[in-house]
């Protein structure tokens, strides 16, 4: 084989891959404008679709650590929270414009998250969870006690909406704007797991050693995304407490982080779109198949066990698979005649 035929052959897998990323934004594009339209002025559809960005961004706040760098934090219910007092605190106590909360929200949770995740940084797996579980639990009570500043039990209300330029955005145009954050994020997170940076997240999840003696501080790699899944998680919170005008102690739950952790491994760990798809299929299972009724986290939890017994990679993992051994057959078929 020449080294023209080589360079070509480079060249052809390359451009494949771009046509496939290209293909691939433009069609989650495409899927999130259809949510959009599907969602329109019908309140329960536009709960639903509310509901899941939020999950979405939890979801991909945790996908950063966890599924790239194999740090499992379970205190994103206080990150949560605080992007959505911070909503609280800025739209009732100022008048400030509700974007600088979801910065100084994102900003909090970011160095909040770096702080435990420094004290914590010779814990690993299961002190490493349980450490940051009661964490969250330890946030709950404070966001109980403070009452003069969270507004203890009964929490804060009459949040004033978003305005954009003077003029204010009907739920209808907000719900278009959640999602679209959504898709943004979901891009930006999926392009970090294929940059340099991504691999050296996921080497240093899985030998760490050869991270480090590549001149790679692992340390400061998992901070780095312990604060950026923070920050993620946080805007979720504030977008939903911005959505609903109100934010108590109650809305954002260890329940809701538990529901989170499960969701990449049901859409597919090897994306972090399997992180957004694991949430739509959370909402659709514990909240709109009605069908199920209350039954919904046990519907949940038996599709999690039935993924990871049959398609350990998850729904996009093996339809990944399946769109690769399509192509395979293409292009075979294509070469014999």
């Amino acid at each position: 084989m020449s080294a023209v035929s080589v360079q070509k052959g480079a060249a052809g897998s390359f451009g494949w891959v771009r046509s496939a990323e290209t293909a691939r934004v433009l069609g989650t594009l495409v899927l999130t404008l259809g949510v959009i339209a599907w969602a329109g002025g019908d309140l329960f559809r536009q709960d639903l679709a509310l509901l899941g960005a939020t999950y979405a961004l939890l979801a991909l706040g945790m996908y950063l650590p966890f599924n790239l760098a194999g740090a499992l934090s379970l205190a994103y219910s206080a990150y949560v929270a605080i992007g959505g007092y911070a909503v609280g605190l800025v739209a009732t106590k100022t008048g400030w414009p509700l974007p600088v909360a979801y910065l100084l929200g994102a900003i909090a949770s970011a160095v909040l998250a770096v702080a435990l995740g420094f004290a914590t940084r010779r814990l690993s797996g299961f002190y490493l969870a349980a450490v940051t579980l009661l964490f969250g639990m330890a946030f709950q009570s404070f966001l109980l006690d403070a009452k003069d500043l969270t507004g203890g039990a009964l929490g804060i209300g009459s949040i004033r909406p978003l305005t954009f330029f003077g003029t204010e955005l009907d739920r209808r145009t907000f719900i278009a704007l959640t999602l679209l954050v959504v898709w943004i994020t979901a891009v930006a997170v999926d392009r970090i797991r294929r940059s340099p940076f991504g691999v050296a997240l996921q080497s240093s999840r899985d030998v760490p050693a050869a991270v480090e003696a590549a001149g790679i501080g692992v340390p400061a790699l998992r901070l780095t995304v312990l604060g950026a899944g923070a920050a993620i998680a946080s805007v979720g919170g504030g977008l939903f407490t911005t959505a609903n005008q109100t934010i108590g102690p109650d809305t954002f739950t260890l329940h809701l982080v538990m529901l989170a952790i499960f969701m990449p491994l049901l859409g597919g760990q090897g994306s972090a779109w399997g992180a957004v798809l694991g949430a739509v299929l959370v909402v659709e299972l514990t909240f709109n198949l009605q069908i199920f009724e209350r039954s919904g986290s046990l519907i949940f939890g038996v599709a999690v066990l039935a993924v990871l017994l049959i398609a350990p990679r998850g729904i996009l993992g093996y339809a990944g698979q399946g769109a690769r051994l399509l192509r395979g057959l293409l292009t075979r078929t294509g070469g014999t005649r």
